[in-house]
Formats: structure tokens, sequence, C-alpha cells
């Protein structure tokens, strides 16, 4: 349900849209959607309306991409009860660190832009919950995603990134994690312990083998929801994508049975 608002303080502009949404729990929401030429040249009142709990600024039809944001102003900062931004098909190249100070912020929105690193500030967004930034112009994992502990669904799709660190073993709450279209080559040892996850994409990366304990990410399943685990356009060896397709239980069994004949592999060199 959403409702128009209108009032003395919100002055006329033909590209705004000041609206009245109803979220989940039943409660209004503000919500500010800026579109068309005004994207190419942000005016300061926009950032006047500190109530505003959702803010939109991205071009949503093809016809509108020559009107882009080139930059974040630092004023941002000022709507501090924000609680969702989407500036995503944009042509930013960074983030101001203003946006450190969206406590409130739960869901961010990047994606389609030309990002190639985030401010360290954004680790202080202890409520995000989802960030979205694929398509960007990533080639290291932005480490400060690991400071949000709270974050449950992280898309960092078609980028060129080709190390994974082990601090994401601090997103412990995670349940959706994108990775495809990458130049991953190995995984870490951490990401195993996200036992939380419900959703692992990888596919379309350099990815040769699995962590030995791939196996505890018991709640993906390839072979029955083909939607929770991908590892399609993988040179997967190790253990072979028959395997995989088996699920976690699989997986397990694999590197078990693994692990047993190189001990007796070894030990039979041994005595020889």
């Amino acid at each position: 349900m959403k409702a128009a608002l209108s009032g003395p303080s919100f002055p006329y502009k033909p590209c705004w849209k000041l609206l009245s949404e109803m979220s989940k729990s039943g409660k209004a929401q503000r919500k500010l959607k800026v579109e068309g030429k005004e994207l190419s040249s942000l005016p300061e009142e926009l950032f006047n309306f500190e109530d505003t709990q959702i803010l939109k600024m991205s071009p949503e039809r093809e016809s509108c991409l020559s009107y882009q944001m080139g930059f974040v102003p630092k004023e941002i900062g000022h709507l501090m009860n924000l609680t969702a931004l989407y500036i995503d098909s944009n042509n930013l190249q960074e983030i101001p660190p203003e946006v450190g100070m969206l406590k409130n912020l739960k869901r961010l929105v990047l994606s389609n832009n030309a990002l190639s690193i985030l401010p360290l500030e954004l680790g202080m967004l202890q409520n995000l919950q989802s960030i979205h930034l694929a398509n960007n112009n990533f080639t290291i994992f932005p480490s400060v995603i690991c400071h949000c502990p709270n974050l449950t669904f992280l898309d960092i799709s078609d980028n060129k990134i080709e190390i994974i660190p082990p601090t994401i073993e601090h997103l412990k709450n995670l349940e959706t994690l994108l990775l495809l279209f990458n130049r991953i080559s190995k995984l870490p040892k951490g990401l195993c312990s996200l036992t939380k996850l419900r959703c692992l994409w990888l596919g379309n990366n350099n990815i040769r083998e699995l962590p030995d304990s791939f196996g505890n990410l018991a709640l993906l399943d390839w072979g029955d929801n083909y939607c929770s685990f991908d590892l399609d356009g993988n040179p997967l060896n190790k253990p072979p994508i028959e395997v995989c397709m088996g699920g976690p239980q699989r997986i397990k069994a694999y590197f078990s049975s693994y692990h047993n004949n190189a001990c007796y592999n070894v030990d039979f060199r041994v005595i020889s």
C-alpha cells in the first residue's frame, strides 16, 4: 500500500516521489524516490528529509540510463533513519565514508556501478542485513563487509575477484552468498563455518577443489534443490562434480574416504 505525501515542507519536483509504504510489520515507512534528470545533479534539499526510511536513487528504465549519479554526496549521512538505500545502476566509483553514519541501515543496493573499493566506515553498519554488489569492478573482496555480523544476504557476483578472505568466517548469520562469475580459484576453510548458508552460488569461477570441511554446510542441497548450490562452469575435480550433486553428505563421505586412503598409502610406503 502506497500513498503520496504532501505538505509545505516538501517542494514539488516532477522527478521526486515521496511516498508512505507499508512494511511487512504493517507500519508506514517514508519512502523517497528520485529519478530522471534529478539523478545527474542531486539538489541539497533532498537530504533535509531526515525522517526518510527508504531512499531509491536508481534509473529504473533503459531510457533513463543517460541520467545517472556520478557520486553520492556526503550529505547522505544526514538521513540517519534510513533502513534501505538503493543506488544501483548508476556510474559510481566510490561511496562516501558518511554512509557509516546510517546506523539503522538494513539493506544496501549498489549493483551495476563501477565500484572497486568500499569505505572502511561501512563496517560500522552493525544492523546491515543485505548488501548487493553485483556487476562492479571489484578485483579484491571488500573485507570491510566481514565487520557486519548481522548480514544474511551478500551478492558480489559478476566481478573480478580472485580470493575470498578467511575473515568471511565472521559472517555467521549469512544465509545467501552469491559469488558466481568471478575468478575465484580457491575457497577458504572459514567459509565452511557458515552453517546457516542455504544458498551458495559459485558458478563460473576457476575452482578446482573444495575445502575438506565443505560437507559441514548441511543446509545446502544441490541434489534436490538446484537453486541452493551451484558449481557449474568450474574445473572441479576434488570432489568430482557428480559427488557434489549428491549434496553435503556425499561430499563429507568423499573427503572422509579420500583422507583414509591417503593415510593408508602413506603407511604403505613407510612400511615398504
